[in-house]
């Protein structure tokens, strides 16, 4: 025997090296990744936040719901009679009752004029604030925050002095112009004129917040495509409307959400402008069940009230998370 074949003879067989992602039960098919889920950590981490809103808003949100199916006034209040299940009658009467109906289309028209306004008006800041220089965007940024950051008790009086009948600063300015005398002139002797005095202090309030979110928004829009659209032959309009709104979509769904929530909410505003004491035709849900509860004495029937209100807010938290996720579907 040879040298060569000793030399091959005694060499091991080589081995097969298997390709990456084969299985040795079926060889030749790649192996499909396996995916774990999140496991318990985010409910670690949202644990303290849960916690908190059970604590704070669980125990109210119970006796609101049990109040409202309950015949509970003064007496018992007082621990003179016990409070006694009427099932849905304060429902019944409440919805039978059509100067509620007239406060619900009172705070929808309300909400609703407030949300356009907020929205439209933060857009126009935000836009402009794209375009000015860095010390102007400095200095409105400063007055926006400032504004926002101003307690609602505050901002309730100034608007009081600024449209006061005898005081106002508006009156004393549109008095100025030709063929105008407002002097004198009350603000608050007409429900509709009231409310768009209460809308814009809401709006004031409101504006801040929506601008300094859209104005984030608006930093992420790519100037690639705005700069295509224009060499397409695409205006001011036409950029905006198709570049930038489906962009900020999400924010925008967010922030009208928001907005319909706390304008449905409105109660400080309301409550001080009219010196603790609404009048009929400035009532809203929050004032309307507040005065039922605590001026008429009918705790129930303001809880019921209350309930609605919140079952219609509830209502909007599912038409947002609805669009939430028709955005997340095409994203």
């Amino acid at each position: 025997m040879s040298a060569a074949q000793t030399t091959t003879a005694d060499l091991p067989p080589a081995k097969q090296k298997t390709p990456p992602g084969t299985g040795t039960g079926s060889p030749g098919k790649r192996g499909k990744p396996v995916r774990k889920g999140p496991g318990a950590t985010p409910w670690l981490l949202l644990a303290p936040c849960l916690l908190v809103i059970v604590l704070v808003m669980g125990y109210p949100l119970y006796r609101l719901v049990s109040l409202s199916f309950q015949s509970f006034g003064k007496s018992e209040l007082w621990g003179f009679k016990e409070a006694e299940f009427v099932g849905f009658d304060n429902f019944t009467k409440i919805l039978g009752d059509g100067e509620f109906w007239a406060v619900v289309l009172r705070t929808v028209v309300f909400a609703v004029g407030a949300v356009v306004l907020t929205m439209v008006i933060g857009m126009l800041v935000a836009l402009l604030l794209q375009k000015v220089s860095g010390w102007v965007k400095a200095l409105i940024s400063i007055a926006l925050v400032a504004s926002w950051g101003m307690p609602i008790i505050v901002a309730t009086a100034v608007f009081k002095w600024l449209f006061d009948a005898d005081y106002g600063v508006l009156n004393y300015l549109m008095s100025r112009l030709p063929g105008v005398d407002m002097i004198g002139h009350n603000w608050f002797t007409s429900g509709p004129q009231g409310l768009a005095v209460i809308m814009l202090l809401v709006v004031w309030g409101a504006v801040p917040f929506v601008v300094i979110t859209l104005s984030a928004g608006l930093t992420q829009v790519p100037k690639e495509l705005e700069e295509a659209a224009r060499l397409d032959g695409a205006g001011a309009w036409g950029v905006f409307r198709h570049v930038t709104l489906p962009i900020l979509k999400p924010i925008l769904v967010m922030l009208t959400t928001l907005s319909v929530i706390w304008d449905m909410g409105v109660f400080p505003q309301v409550f001080v402008m009219r010196n603790g004491n609404p009048e009929a035709e400035f009532q809203l849900l929050t004032t309307y069940s507040y005065q039922q509860a605590f001026v008429v004495n009918d705790y129930s029937g303001g809880s019921a009230i209350a309930l609605v209100t919140v079952l219609l807010l509830l209502g909007v938290v599912a038409v947002y998370m609805r669009q939430m996720l028709k955005i997340g579907e095409v994203e």
